[in-house]
C-alpha cells in the first residue's frame, strides 16, 4: 500500500446494480471474463471497514451539499427506520460488478451508464423505466457488436433522487427559497412548502428505489431484454431515423449474426435475459450511512442502496465526508473529475479510494467539456498509469457542455455532446489505453431538451416536451444516434490498433 500523497494542488468545490438479473442467463455478448484470479473481487483484500466504521466516521468531516434537515429528530427516526430495513442490494451483486468493472480497466469490456438527471418519484411508473431501460439494451447491442466486447450496463435509476446544486437558494420574482435539491430532499414547485426539506422523503425514496429494482429485475429476467426482440426494436430505429442510412450496415451486420446463430442451432432464448446493475450519486450522507451493512463472514462494509456509487464534482474534497465515506465502503465507486482537475488531485483521490490499486475499485468519470477534453485527459491518464493503477476511465460528455438557449431553457447540442466522447476515444487512441465507456443522462421518452440528433430538435422545440426535473437528458433517438455513432469511433479504433 502507498503512503497517501500530500495534495499540493488541491482544487476548490469545483466548477458550477444483485444485479437486475445477474447471473440469470446470457447476455448481448460473452461473459466479461472468469470470476476468479488475481480481480476475483474484494475479498482478496482492500477497501470496505466494518459498517459501523463506514456509517459513522464521516461525521468527523466537513460535509457538503447537505440539506439543511429543520427537524433533526424527524431525520433521525428516518434514519433509524432505514437502518433496520432490508437491503435494496446484495454485497454478492456489488461484487460481481467489481468484476466487471475490473474487465473494463483491463479493456476487456465496455460500461454503458445512463439513465434520468434526477429521479422523481412520479417517474417510476412502468412505462418510464421500460422506456429507460430498452434505450439501454437498444444502444448496449450496437456497442456489443462494434467492439466485439462486452457492454457492462449500469442504470443511472433506483436511486438518483438527490441533487447538488451550485446555490442553496433560488429567487424568482423577488421571493428568495431553498434551491430544489431532488425529491428526496423537497418539491420542485416554487413555494415554500414544497422546497422545505422533509426527512420522510428519504424513506419515500427507499421505497420508489425498491419499486424501480422489483420492475428492472423482472423486465431484465422475464424476456423483454431478449436479443432478437432487441435488434427488431434497432431495426425500427433505423427505419425511421433521419440518419438511418448511415447506421444501415451495422444494424444489417447485426441481423446476419443473429442468422447465423439461428442457422447453427444456437438457441437465442439463452440471451433472453440480461445482467444489470443500478448506480446513483451518493450525496446525502445520512441516507447511504442507514443503509450500510456490514456482510457476514467477511466483515466489509456495503453501500446497500445501489451497485455502483459516485462521488460528485462538487463533494470529492480529500478532507471531505463523501471521500471519507467511499473510502470505507467495499462497493464498486466513481469519482467525476471536471475541466480544472489536477493530477495531484487525482493521484490523492487513487491513494484514498483505491491504496491497493485492485481493478474495477474505482472509475474516474470525466466531464471536461468538448473544448477541453483533449487538453485536460491525456496528463490524467499518464499520471494515473505511471503509479500503477488500473482504473476506469469513462465519459461524462454531458454536464460540461450545458448551454441555455434564447428561450431561457437549458440545453446541450447533440453534436457538442458527440465531440466530447469523440475527443475522449482521440485521446486514448493515442495514448494506447482503454476508452472505458461512456456515463449520459437519457431517457426513453421523447423529450425536446437537447438540440440537434438524426431527426434534429431544434432550439424552437425545446418547450414542446421540456420534462426534466433538473438537467437535460438526451431522448431516445438521440441517445441511439450516439450509440451508433460511438460504435463508429470504436470500430476505427479497433481499426488503427489492428
Amino acid at each position: 500500500m502507498k503512503a497517501a500523497r500530500k495534495d499540493s494542488d488541491r482544487e476548490p468545490e469545483g466548477n458550477t446494480g444483485k444485479a437486475a438479473g445477474s447471473g440469470t442467463g446470457a447476455d448481448t455478448g460473452p461473459d466479461t471474463g472468469p470470476d476468479t484470479g488475481p480481480d476475483a473481487g474484494p475479498d482478496a483484500g482492500g477497501n470496505g471497514g466494518t459498517a459501523s466504521d463506514a456509517a459513522s466516521s464521516w461525521r468527523a468531516f466537513p460535509a457538503r451539499q447537505q440539506p439543511d434537515w429543520p427537524d433533526a429528530a424527524a431525520l433521525g427516526a428516518v434514519a433509524r427506520g432505514l437502518a433496520g430495513a432490508p437491503p435494496l442490494v446484495a454485497a454478492a451483486e456489488c461484487d460481481l460488478l467489481r468484476r466487471r468493472m475490473a474487465a473494463v480497466a483491463r479493456g476487456e469490456a465496455i460500461l454503458l451508464q445512463g439513465g434520468d438527471c434526477a429521479e422523481t418519484f412520479a417517474g417510476t411508473g412502468t412505462d418510464s423505466i421500460r422506456g429507460k431501460l430498452r434505450t439501454l439494451l437498444q444502444m448496449a447491442v450496437v456497442l456489443t457488436h462494434a467492439t466485439a466486447l462486452p457492454v457492462v450496463k449500469v442504470g443511472r435509476m433506483a436511486g438518483q433522487y438527490a441533487k447538488p446544486r451550485s446555490s442553496p437558494v433560488e429567487e424568482r420574482d423577488g421571493v428568495t427559497l431553498p434551491s430544489y435539491r431532488g425529491d428526496a430532499v423537497n418539491g420542485l414547485e416554487f413555494t415554500a412548502g414544497a422546497r422545505r426539506p422533509d426527512a420522510e422523503r428519504l424513506r419515500a425514496m427507499y421505497d420508489a428505489s425498491a419499486r424501480s429494482l422489483n420492475l428492472v429485475r423482472a423486465l431484465t429476467t422475464g424476456g423483454f431484454a431478449d436479443l432478437r426482440q432487441v435488434h427488431a426494436w434497432n431495426q425500427g430505429f433505423v427505419a425511421a431515423s433521419g440518419a438511418g442510412e448511415r447506421y444501415e450496415q451495422l444494424a444489417d451486420e447485426i441481423g446476419r449474426s443473429l442468422a447465423f446463430m439461428r442457422a447453427c442451432g444456437v438457441d437465442t432464448r439463452e440471451v433472453a435475459t440480461a445482467e444489470f446493475f443500478v448506480g446513483h450519486e451518493g450525496l446525502l450522507l445520512d441516507y447511504e450511512a442507514a443503509l450500510t451493512r456490514t456482510e457476514p463472514g467477511t466483515g466489509r462494509a456495503y453501500a446497500t442502496s445501489g451497485h455502483l456509487l459516485w462521488i460528485g464534482e462538487r463533494t470529492r474534497d480529500l478532507d471531505g465526508a463523501h471521500v471519507e465515506y467511499f473510502s470505507r465502503i467495499a462497493n464498486p465507486i466513481a469519482v467525476k473529475l471536471g475541466p480544472t482537475t489536477t493530477p495531484d488531485t487525482v493521484l490523492a483521490l487513487v491513494d484514498r479510494l483505491d491504496p491497493d490499486r485492485e481493478p474495477g475499485r474505482l472509475t474516474f468519470v470525466v466531464r471536461a467539456g468538448a473544448d477541453r477534453v483533449r487538453d485536460v485527459l491525456p496528463t490524467l491518464v499518464e499520471k494515473v498509469n505511471a503509479e500503477g493503477a488500473q482504473v476506469c476511465w469513462v465519459s461524462d460528455p454531458m454536464h460540461g457542455n450545458t448551454t441555455t438557449a434564447p428561450s431561457g431553457h437549458k440545453t446541450r447540442r447533440f453534436d457538442t455532446v458527440l465531440d466530447e466522447v469523440r475527443g475522449f476515444v482521440e485521446v486514448h487512441r493515442e495514448l494506447g489505453t482503454h476508452p472505458g465507456g461512456i456515463h449520459v443522462e437519457l431517457t426513453g421518452d421523447d423529450v425536446t431538451e437537447c438540440v440537434g440528433g438524426g431527426n434534429a430538435v431544434l432550439e424552437e422545440d425545446l418547450p414542446e416536451r421540456y420534462e426534466t426535473a433538473c438537467d437535460p437528458r438526451l431522448n431516445h433517438t438521440q441517445s441511439l444516434d450516439l450509440a451508433f455513432l460511438l460504435a463508429e469511433q470504436y470500430r476505427d479504433r479497433s481499426v488503427a490498433r489492428g
